[in-house]
């Protein structure tokens, strides 16, 4: 069975500074939550999440981000991702804090461990002076099995006063293996968000998931709109290995312990001058990692400077690097994914 996933599902930020902030998250939460069909019980259990999520950002570390989301699951169930990260002091002893009873801050010490308690899917990474980043993944229903391709991750921010994000992303996951793709429209606004729109249309749409397919079927779709940066990348279980093809400037990676492969893009828009689409072919063994991001962030930013990072769940990672590398000159889009055994 193949499955879809994107940015076109709506992805919420929040800045939380003030105890405000926490309120409009949690409404926004319900919001979703019956947009989706969660019976009042789970609907309960994501509001508390998100609750103590961003009230522990605001007694620890004084302000952060909360991103809530439909669950990018390539199992294709329906559920809600919330990620909360912070730069704070970070969490001396980890292990101890989660438990239920303990507070740092003279409070009942409810907040950490009513996060792994109420989520269906937990996991956090921190360190001293690096803050703090949670993930929580509540489903609607009954957990599905777990998707054999890849664990996803991906944020998506728009410039500060639009709307509307002119990058986006998208993974296509099939028996064989998935295909990822990360888009950058030209500018930024609307126009921008229309023309990553239709790359991710038209991953969605091609037969074929090898790379340099689907930059010929986003060129062909997206000559009516401004154009893209657009870059694929196809993981294919049998041989183990990645195929990239790039136009534009989304940069590629793949993380595999203590090697990082840089993935090369050629020059040009997609939707307008494509000259030139080749696909490159890297090893990429079970548990590495594949980064896709727009140039919203910086490039020169290294994992091994944040111990354990690249063992957690994808969204941390992301959460990690649009935390700390993002330029806020444009918009930004980074998505990690990790290839299953």
């Amino acid at each position: 069975m193949e499955t879809l996933i994107s940015s076109l599902f709506p992805q919420y930020v929040f800045p939380i500074h003030h105890a405000s902030d926490v309120s409009a998250a949690r409404r926004t939460g319900q919001k979703l939550a019956d947009a989706l069909g969660f019976d009042d019980v789970k609907a309960g259990r994501l509001a508390i999440v998100i609750t103590e999520a961003a009230t522990n950002i605001l007694k620890h570390a004084g302000e952060g981000t909360v991103y809530i989301m439909r669950s990018q699951s390539g199992a294709g169930t329906v559920g809600v991702d919330v990620v909360a990260a912070d730069a704070g002091p970070g969490i001396a002893d980890l292990a101890f804090s989660i438990q239920d009873g303990v507070s740092t801050a003279g409070t009942a010490g409810n907040g950490l461990g009513a996060l792994r308690r109420q989520a269906d899917v937990f996991d956090v990474w921190s360190m001293r002076g690096k803050g703090a980043v949670f993930f929580m993944r509540i489903w609607q229903g009954a957990a599905p099995p777990p998707s054999r391709a890849v664990e996803v991750g991906a944020l998506c921010v728009p410039l500060a006063g639009e709307d509307a994000c002119g990058d986006g992303w998208a993974v296509r996951c099939d028996a064989d293996g998935a295909t990822l793709l990360g888009a950058d429209g030209l500018g930024h606004g609307p126009e921008a968000a229309k023309a990553a729109a239709g790359a991710i249309e038209a991953l969605g749409r091609n037969a074929s998931p090898a790379p340099a397919d689907v930059l010929q079927a986003a060129h062909d779709l997206l000559r009516l709109t401004r154009g893209a940066a657009v870059s694929a990348a196809r993981i294919d279980d049998a041989s183990g290995q990645l195929r990239f093809a790039g136009v534009g400037n989304v940069s590629g990676l793949v993380l595999d312990g203590t090697v990082r492969r840089a993935l090369v893009s050629h020059n040009g828009i997609v939707g307008h001058n494509m000259r030139k689409v080749q696909e490159f072919a890297v090893a990429c063994p079970p548990g590495a990692l594949c980064v896709l991001h727009s140039d919203g962030l910086q490039t020169q930013w290294d994992l091994a400077a944040y111990p354990g990072l690249v063992g957690h769940a994808p969204a941390i990672v992301a959460a990690v690097l649009m935390r700390d590398f993002i330029r806020r000159r444009d918009d930004a889009m980074v998505l990690v994914a990790r290839r299953k055994g």
